[in-house]
């Protein structure tokens, strides 16, 4: 049985389903919603809508109230990070960052962010290719714990692993984190093309060129390229470009197929992390000078600068070049 007591700081579907998880495999659990009164409809409810037929194991406590942990999962959106941050407790454990995605503004990946508003915390990110409803059923899944510190990487691996939770540990903390964010950007244009009708080739093709221009940018920032061929990049990459449960595919499909941004995000209650995250990642990468063509189209698509045809034009329009 786990002896650490486990808390996650977000009740959406990825919050709760690691909490779910946890809680499954012996481990005390703490979940934190922002909204008190919801924490409550959830505590008594013993289910949440964002995870429907899920119910919470005994172990599995929600509250508004920050918990007192051993280990703490912040699945807050990304965008929300810092606030986050700023209003831990003193006394918080140690931090795994489990949002993925940039900071508007700043640009800044998740371990980054945490470093700039909580210097020298112990701190690991968990990402890879996870759908919350999957982990919460308890479908098999691997996924990737990344700290530059092997002895609190093993430790946390042993933590929070399960029988149907698989991870691998890795010292490439901004390659994982870069991973986990660039996909989300590279799934709407995944989305796209096949909204656009323009086939399984094309879609091949954009997966592939995505992973090359994600592992130029990991390389720039001090991560490795490798770590952007395995599930934190590559695994995430095939998973969100191609799964239907993906919020970022299924946004760029609808706009594919005509739909305006505007109502594509009016129509949902979740966050779709790479509306945001393409902005951020092509200011990142022109600042650490990488080219990154399909971010680019994607950064001026949802920005109304171009249209899906010119889109699809300007990539294909390319000078040609050896791989």
């Amino acid at each position: 049985m786990n002896r650490f007591k486990i808390g996650v700081l977000g009740a959406g579907a990825w919050g709760t389903a690691l909490a779910v998880l946890a809680a499954k495999h012996g481990a005390p659990v703490a979940l934190w919603a922002r909204d008190a009164n919801r924490a409550a409809m959830i505590e008594s409810a013993r289910e949440t809508p964002r995870l429907p037929g899920i119910k919470l194991p005994p172990s599995l406590r929600v509250s508004g109230d920050y918990p007192a942990v051993d280990i703490l999962l912040l699945c807050v959106p990304m965008q929300h990070l810092r606030e986050t941050l700023r209003g831990l407790p003193p006394q918080r454990g140690t931090l795994v960052l489990c949002c993925k995605g940039l900071e508007l503004g700043t640009g800044l990946l998740p371990p980054e962010v945490l470093e700039a508003v909580l210097p020298g915390q112990k701190m690991a990110v968990l990402t890879g290719p996870n759908f919350a409803h999957e982990i919460a059923a308890g479908l098999p899944a691997a996924s990737v714990l990344a700290s530059a510190d092997a002895p609190l990487r093993a430790a946390l691996i042993n933590a929070l692993r399960s029988d149907t939770l698989r991870l691998y540990g890795s010292a490439d903390v901004m390659g994982a984190a870069l991973g986990g964010a660039a996909k989300n950007v590279i799934a709407i244009a995944a989305g796209v093309v096949m909204g656009a009708g323009l086939g399984e080739n094309a879609r091949a093709a954009l997966i592939t060129r995505g992973i090359a221009e994600i592992a130029r940018l990991a390389a720039a920032l001090g991560g490795k390229a490798e770590t952007i061929s395995g599930l934190s990049g590559l695994g995430d990459l095939l998973l969100t470009c191609t799964g239907m449960s993906s919020r970022n595919y299924s946004l760029g499909l609808a706009l594919g197929k005509g739909e305006t941004l505007g109502t594509i995000l009016q129509s949902r209650t979740s966050v779709t992390e790479g509306v945001a995250t393409a902005p951020a990642l092509l200011a990142r990468a022109q600042q650490a000078d990488v080219e990154m063509p399909i971010t680019e189209a994607v950064a001026a698509l949802l920005a109304g600068e171009s249209g899906v045809r010119e889109t699809m034009r300007t990539l294909m329009g390319r000078a040609l070049k050896d791989e």
